[in-house]
């Protein structure tokens, strides 16, 4: 491909030299520059890709896409154009021959609850006999093939190669996570979606947007940019809990028809009869394609919403009842969502991903509801993150657990003992001593060790925060730290 056909879709607001050049990749990274790539010139919060053209000439660029003028004119060909960072996944999806138009593509955003409706979502397709691939904050699936995630939603040269690959492998649809920061970065440029399902929106990144508003702005991204004309022919539709406060805004923002959710309110898809235990959940769902039962082994309230969503995607992508009803069944855990840790105990141990005021007051609650004994809750809050959230996780741990084991996350940059003194004002002033009380224990591994040891038969321990992640980040170093290995070390030690 040459320069001129990779930018032929796109604005220009300036051109320079011959663009009749081969083109063998694509990057916004300088240091990944190679003979025949095109080097997009992006501006960041903290870089400027700018800077950096100068690097990129000289190792081997063979074509610019700059946002900013230069002093002088490069020399090499150059396209200008207003939004670089646009521009990047819209090339980057040319690149790749437009791989989004040959799957489809679900995308599902919300502050929780997007992984266990991707793996639900998966489940249900592949009941149906499709080849599905997703991307999201546990994983990159790609058929057999699993990749680590280092992003919910990768930069938009690398997801496009995703989808590409994906495409390559014979699978014909995919599943993805769309976080706010992928949506306010244009990561997701050049993907056609054929589905977007909203879970909710709770207080979260907020080191990275401005407040509430800009971060929901941000989410409806998706829906305002799912259009009915396209590449493909086949309908679109949006997918939306109504039960959250913002999902009426989400549908009277959306531009193709709407399947709303939920438990509380009338909607096109809503459960009825629910059933809740320890061992699993059961509930009809009522739907456009009429009534039936869903029988699953995932735990709590909130996994019945993700499981509605499930249901309006098997719906819309004509999967038939009794393969959405196996599809759920047949998923019996989603990595560190509630995920049970057996390791011989008399007493219950999870381990989940709650790292929001929102998430742990589900948590907790669903374990309110199935508890035989007391509650003990092991959590922190993560460094260089939305301190807003810290002392509003403590009141939430607080109000719902009979004893907090308040411990580190993932402190990064930060004190681990600053981290811990705000979550504890939190604490200090919704704790009733008559009814809970909370320990200290900064180190993450010591801590889960003092709440199994403090586990008597019939208690439940939770802990919070990290979920599948099997790492640690202390100041610059990473080192290997899973919540569930952890607890299974500490049941053994303490048995």
């Amino acid at each position: 491909m040459t320069f001129a056909e990779l930018i032929a879709p796109l604005e220009a607001a300036e051109r320079y030299g011959d663009p009749n050049v081969e083109i063998t990749g694509l990057t916004d990274d300088s240091r990944r520059v190679k003979p025949g790539s095109v080097f997009v010139a992006v501006k960041g919060g903290r870089v400027d890709g700018h800077a950096f053209v100068q690097e990129a000439v000289v190792a081997g660029a063979s074509a610019l896409v700059l946002q900013e003028r230069l002093p002088a004119g490069p020399p090499i060909p150059m396209l200008r154009v207003l939004d670089s960072r646009r521009a990047l996944g819209l090339l980057a999806s040319r690149l790749q021959q437009d791989p989004s138009s040959r799957l489809r593509l679900i995308g599902v955003t919300g502050t929780n609850g997007k992984t266990t409706v991707t793996y639900l979502c998966q489940s249900v397709l592949q009941a149906a006999g499709r080849r599905v691939g997703v991307i999201g904050t546990v994983a990159y699936h790609i058929g057999s093939e699993r990749l680590s995630a280092p992003h919910t939603t990768p930069g938009a040269v690398e997801l496009q190669g995703l989808l590409a690959r994906m495409v390559e492998a014979g699978l014909d649809s995919t599943v993805m996570e769309v976080s706010s920061h992928a949506l306010a970065l244009d990561r997701t440029a050049g993907c056609e979606f054929d589905v977007a399902v909203y879970t909710n929106l709770t207080q979260d990144h907020l080191d990275f947007h401005a407040d509430m508003e800009d971060y929901f702005k941000a989410k409806l991204r998706l829906f305002t940019g799912l259009t009915p004309a396209g590449n493909k022919s086949r309908p679109k539709r949006a997918i939306v809990n109504v039960d959250d406060a913002r999902g009426h805004h989400v549908c009277g923002a959306s531009r193709v028809p709407v399947w709303t959710y939920s438990i509380q309110k009338q909607s096109d898809i809503q459960a009825v009869d629910v059933r809740l235990s320890l061992a699993g959940t059961s509930f009809t769902a009522v739907t456009p394609s009429g009534r039936f039962s869903v029988e699953s082994r995932l735990v709590g309230e909130h996994n019945v919403y993700n499981m509605l969503a499930a249901v309006g995607v098997g719906l819309h992508e004509q999967v038939p009842p009794n393969a959405i009803r196996e599809g759920i069944r047949s998923v019996v855990n989603v990595p560190g969502r509630f995920e049970r840790v057996e390791a011989g105990q008399g007493f219950t141990v999870v381990v989940d991903y709650a790292h929001t005021e929102d998430a742990l007051d589900r948590l907790l609650a669903t374990a309110q509801a199935l508890k035989t004994g007391r509650i003990i809750t092991v959590f922190g809050c993560g460094g260089d993150r939305d301190r807003g959230k810290r002392p509003r996780m403590g009141r939430v741990a607080a109000q719902r657990s009979d004893l907090v084991v308040l411990t580190s996350d993932n402190p990064r940059s930060e004190d681990p003992m600053a981290i811990i003194a705000e979550v504890e004002a939190g604490l200090r002033e919704a704790m009733d001593p008559a009814r809970g009380r909370y320990r200290v224990v900064a180190d993450r591994r010591q801590a889960i060790e003092a709440a199994v040891r403090e586990a008597k038969p019939g208690d439940m321990v939770l802990i919070a925060g990290k979920g599948h992640e099997d790492y640690q980040i202390l100041g610059a170093t990473r080192v290997h730290f899973d919540d569930r290995e952890v607890a299974r070390e500490a049941i053994r030690k303490c048995s």
